[in-house]
């Protein structure tokens, strides 16, 4: 039986093999026959073939085409996490310890990385962020603010009452070196028996909720660091972090003091961990370097550029969008010393200068006549601003003794053009002018701000969600701790802001600030020119914050920034 099977088997092979043999020879008579042999045949249907070729591409391409169409109606570019994102920002990274933030790309790393307890929210009022609640008693001088659940710094550590505790005695402690100085003066922080925190407030303050937006740091890992030092630490260059996203790692670009700062998504944010993978901030000493950057797309946005640099941005790819913020440019004169603590000087300036003139000079930004934004307190009539009358400043000026002027600003934005504009103003009216354009940073608010080494000062100063003009008019500020930049002092002023601090009654709030409002138009310790538009440039390929954000200060721009994009994909439509 096995034998036969073999042999059977042999057979079937040969068999095969025999039939493939003549199919081999079949198919090359078959080929030489029917085409090498009629190759000599194509001249004579080569206008066949040609149109035959042609329909056929054209049918090709007509499909291609057809699919991309299509595809339009199916499916769509969509946001997905991962990627990095890119911001060129202005002035050098001294450090990465949010009190000591200054220059523009620390202010930026200080709000990727740190959380206070309150913030603007995305519609521009102030909303709860570490806080779970802010509370006060019905004199609005004691405020209780109980802190949200399973808060933790990007060590994993918690975030506890006692870092809030810590951080509000070391910022008193660092004085006016710390921008949040002024919120937290005398003002006593201590928890409770229910382990809320409890702030004491010097006098009535019905908007304090406002002042706790400070960041707060973590208690175990800074207090065994003495506070004169507290620069120098090591936190200062690798923090721990409670913000959307943590330090990775910095880099020096040459010797001049530019770097890059490398973050990644924080995954013990309370909000959930961002849909970009790495937040890089690229830190510049130029605006020329910035223009560059995002001309050639080193980086994926900024906002550092003016609108009237949009003609130098060549990219296609670049878009631009501006909004308000609530920031004011003033000129703030110097009413403790030097030639303008005479108020006719004073009054020569506000009656003399052209400020439509210098109002030509800034591009689209919204005019700023007063202290406080019009949105802010809706008065139904606004307070009459002085006629210009050059030929009376002019005289009033021939009269003062003294007619040197130390006029300063800083080296950023529209500032340099504005002074330069004043300067020829103020000596075509009899001034003698020093022109004085400092770097924005530590030295120029130590050297500069503090020890008030100006007569004039062309300054942007914050505004806030809520009107308060202790923080810059008060005689409590004209300090060297404070930021009462005119160091104006008049006690009827002094009156009226706290009334409209303490007074939880908006009419009456209205009459208080109305009343301060023809005070400081009379006694003109400063002149307002412009309020502040952020305009942000980005590549198109990337998404950032929503239009429908409303921005206080320029970084709350990142409010959204858990959902700002930087990876695209392909998504099918949904039905």
């Amino acid at each position: 039986m096995k034998l036969f099977s073999k042999k059977s088997g042999q057979k079937a092979i040969k068999r095969f093999s025999r039939l493939s043999e003549d199919a081999v020879i079949s198919g090359e008579a078959h080929i030489k026959k029917n085409f090498f042999r009629r190759l000599s045949h194509i001249s004579d249907v080569r206008l066949f073939i040609l149109e035959w070729g042609l329909l056929v591409f054209a049918l090709f391409m007509l499909a291609l085409t057809q699919s991309f169409w299509f595809t339009d109606s199916y499916s769509v570019p969509s946001f997905t996490s991962g990627g990095t994102y890119t911001e060129a920002t202005l002035g050098k990274v001294s450090s990465l310890n949010p009190l000591f933030a200054i220059t523009n790309s620390e202010k930026t790393l200080s709000k990727l990385m740190f959380l206070g307890l309150t913030a603007s929210d995305s519609s521009g009022h102030i909303g709860n962020v570490l806080a779970k609640s802010v509370n006060s008693d019905s004199t609005a001088k004691v405020w209780t603010v109980k802190l949200k659940d399973n808060l933790k710094w990007s060590d994993g550590e918690p975030i506890t009452a006692d870092d809030v505790v810590f951080t509000a005695k070391l910022i008193s402690g660092l004085g006016q070196v710390s921008s949040y100085y002024s919120n937290l003066n005398n003002v006593n922080v201590a928890i409770n028996d229910d382990g809320d925190l409890v702030f004491e407030l010097p006098a009535v303050y019905s908007e304090f909720a406002s002042a706790l937006d400070f960041p707060i740091l973590p208690k175990h890992a800074l207090e065994n660091v003495d506070s004169m030092t507290l620069l120098e630490s090591s936190f200062s260059t690798n923090p721990i972090s409670s913000g959307p996203f943590s330090f990775n790692a910095q880099q020096a670009v040459g010797t001049n003091g530019e770097s890059i700062i490398y973050l990644a998504a924080n995954q013990y944010y309370y909000k959930g961990t961002p849909k970009i993978s790495s937040f890089v901030v690229h830190a510049y000493l130029s605006v020329d370097d910035i223009k560059t950057a995002i001309t050639t797309g080193a980086v994926s946005a900024t906002a550092e550029l003016l609108p009237t640099d949009a003609e130098e941005i060549t990219s296609r790819v670049i878009y631009e969008k501006q909004t308000a913020i609530n920031s004011g440019v003033y000129l703030f004169m110097n009413a403790k010393s030097g030639v303008f603590k005479n108020r006719d000087a004073r009054k020569a300036v506000q009656t003399g200068i052209d400020i439509a003139e210098v109002r030509t000079l800034i591009g689209d930004e919204l005019p700023l006549d007063y202290p406080i934004l019009k949105h802010q307190l809706e008065l139904e009539n606004w307070p009459a601003l002085p006629e210009r009358n050059i030929e009376a400043a002019k005289n009033t000026v021939a009269s003062l003794e003294n007619k040197t002027i130390r006029l300063v600003t800083i080296s950023t934005g529209y500032f340099p053009t504005i002074l330069e504009d004043v300067a020829e103003q103020l000596e075509s009216l009899g001034f003698e002018v020093v022109r004085a354009v400092e770097d924005p940073g530590q030295d120029f608010l130590i050297n500069t701000i503090a020890s008030r080494n100006y007569d004039m000062l062309i300054y942007e100063v914050e505004l806030g969600v809520n009107p308060d003009l202790l923080v810059y008019y008060h005689s409590s500020q004209a300090t060297q701790n404070g930021l009462n930049l005119s160091n104006y002092n008049n006690s009827i002023a002094d009156d009226l802001i706290i009334s409209a601090r303490e007074t939880i009654d908006e009419g009456v709030k209205k009459q208080k600030y109305e009343a301060f409002l023809n005070r400081w138009i009379e006694d003109a310790p400063a002149i307002g020119l412009y309020q502040v538009n952020l305009s942000y440039y980005f590549d198109k390929n990337v998404k950032p914050f929503s239009e429908d954000v409303s921005l206080v200060v320029s970084t709350d721009r990142f409010v959204d920034i858990r959902f700002w994009g930087a990876e695209k994909v392909i998504r099918n439509r949904t039905p």
